[in-house]
């Protein structure tokens, strides 16, 4: 029913306005149009939909190219595991924890097998991965300290974090 500049919506209890039932109809259509399909996250290298940095199941066989750097200090590692900077072990930013790679000196031809335990590199995006200094040794790279590489992927990791084992339980007795 139409009168007086009145449209009645509901069967006849609620009378609004002809401007409010325009614009509500157009909100209806607003939000309707809103409740499609998801639009994907902007791509950022390196990143997730979270923004926080993506963990890559790289297949094995899968090669990158950048720079290396070394580091020696620190405590534990973004796994959990304690650090050892003696130990074959690699910060990535996004490849699962316990992958295997191997890293090749692209100048020297020295290589070295490390498993992924850590974050990292921060800062400059040209550096693809940081090795530990018992790696860097292997790799040559200790004085340089950054050196142009080739990662390719032997194993990919669990993605797994780190879990000590409480005290006093010896491993493989059987005893609980």
């Amino acid at each position: 029913m139409i009168g007086g500049g009145r449209a009645v919506i509901g069967g006849g209890r609620a009378a609004i306005g002809a401007g409010r039932a325009a614009a509500l109809a157009l909100a209806a259509l607003v939000v309707a149009a809103g409740c499609g399909p998801a639009r994907p996250a902007p791509a950022t290298p390196g990143r997730g939909a979270t923004g926080r940095p993506a963990r890559a199941a790289a297949a094995p066989g899968a090669v990158q190219h950048g720079l290396a750097t070394w580091y020696a200090t620190g405590t534990m590692t973004a796994s959990g595991e304690p650090f050892d900077p003696r130990g074959l072990t690699a910060a990535h930013r996004t490849l699962p924890f316990n992958t295997i790679v191997r890293v090749t000196h692209r100048r020297t031809g020295k290589r070295v097998t490390v498993r992924i335990n850590d974050r990292g590199p921060f800062g400059d995006r040209r550096r693809i991965i940081d090795v530990s200094k018992g790696a860097a040794e292997r790799l040559g790279i200790l004085r340089e300290g950054v050196a142009p590489v080739a990662v390719e992927v032997v194993r990919t990791g669990d993605g797994r974090r780190y879990r000590a084992r409480p005290a006093g339980r010896a491993r493989g007795t059987g005893r609980r």
